[in-house]
């Protein structure tokens, strides 16, 4: 096996440590480096990075902070289930990008991506345990690993919680589990925060209830691409969003749009197909205010951007209504008027960010 080596200055809350990072071949995808402190470590796919995973971090950065360590999130990305049943996969909530930044939030000091193509599915619990013990500077160095209630790791999920406390015990580190976070939905139902929990919210449209358990908004990053053109037409101009992400069930949203130049737009967003045009289904932002909504006037591109090829974040606040068909254009217009209106009002309304009751789940 052929090592390459680069070094690199991970930077925390805690300083500046230097850190030699390993790329190693494709049968051993993990790359580790060399830590001095204490670590405390979390594993999972974090899809989302939900409530129930900021609490799970925040005890981390607790037992850390304790010892004056750190935190690492190792993050397994994408889902397992993409390379071992591909047809089971679930739908992705969030990117690598998007989880290293809110996983940092949460208290992580080092977030590090784990491929599960690379061959780590096929390592047994006790040798994927001994590869990240080992991988980070020896046993020594690897105090506490916190998880959650249905934590399973190693071939086949053989792992649990009950095997990791086991091999902790002889490898000199605790394991701790964190039970599931209850939230309160809309209609006063307690759920517990997990990603499927926001998949399932996300299929119905409850939009509103999803980022109560995700903290925040639901948030679809994504591309400007060629569209009909049909918006500019009829005074609405809409901006056809390609994105990789799983959206909210088809219907007509209220929403933010935030350009990658940070300005914000409330935006009223179509997702599904357009039945009135027959054509297929999209998703499509009109960003309120980007530019001119009278169909006598010519369109232009938003001040600054290109008419296609810009990226743009859609943050999705309140359901509004179901797609529909329209027998004319005008009452399509019409209706979009109504539409934009109560996006609007949604947006001044709604807090910043949902603050919805939660705890541990009972």
């Amino acid at each position: 096996m052929v090592l390459r080596a680069n070094r690199s200055r991970a930077r925390s809350c805690l300083g500046t440590v230097e850190v030699r990072w390993l790329g190693v071949g494709k049968s051993a995808p993990l790359a580790f480096g060399v830590i001095t402190q204490a670590l405390v470590i979390t594993v999972g796919t974090f899809d989302g990075v939900h409530r129930g995973h900021a609490a799970l971090v925040a005890r981390a950065r607790e037992i850390a902070s304790a010892m004056q360590g750190r935190v690492l999130a190792l993050v397994l990305d994408p889902h397992p289930l993409t390379v071992l049943r591909p047809e089971a996969a679930p739908a992705r909530l969030s990117t690598f990008a998007q989880r290293r930044v809110w996983l940092h939030e949460a208290g992580a000091d080092l977030v590090e991506r784990i491929d599960p193509a690379g061959g780590v599915l096929a390592l047994s619990p006790e040798a994927f345990v001994d590869r990240v013990i080992a991988g980070y500077g020896g046993l020594g160095q690897v105090r506490a690993w916190v998880e959650g209630p249905d934590f399973r790791f190693g071939k086949a999920r053989a792992g649990d919680n009950a095997l990791l406390a086991h091999l902790g015990a002889k490898l000199g580190f605790s394991a701790q589990v964190i039970e599931h976070m209850g939230v309160a939905l809309s209609d006063q139902q307690i759920v517990a925060c997990r990603s499927d929990t926001i998949r399932w919210l996300l299929g119905h449209g409850r939009v509103f209830d999803a980022a109560g358990v995700l903290g925040r908004w639901y948030e679809l990053p994504g591309t400007v691409v060629p569209g009909d053109r049909r918006g500019r037409t009829i005074g609405v101009p809409t901006a056809n969003v390609r994105t990789e992400l799983a959206p909210p069930a088809p219907g007509v949203y209220a929403a933010l749009a935030r350009l990658d130049d940070a300005r914000v737009f409330v935006a009223a967003v179509n997702v599904g197909p357009r039945p009135t045009f027959d054509r297929p289904a999209t998703i499509e932002a009109h960003l309120i205010g980007a530019s001119p909504t009278q169909p006598d006037q010519p369109w232009r591109a938003i001040e600054g951007l290109e008419e296609y090829g810009w990226g743009v974040s859609i943050q999705f606040l309140s359901y509004l209504r179901d797609t529909m068909r329209f027998s004319t254009v005008a009452g399509l217009r019409e209706q979009l008027g109504r539409d934009i209106q109560r996006a609007q009002r949604s947006a001044s309304l709604l807090a910043p960010s949902p603050t919805p009751t939660c705890g541990p789940r009972p």
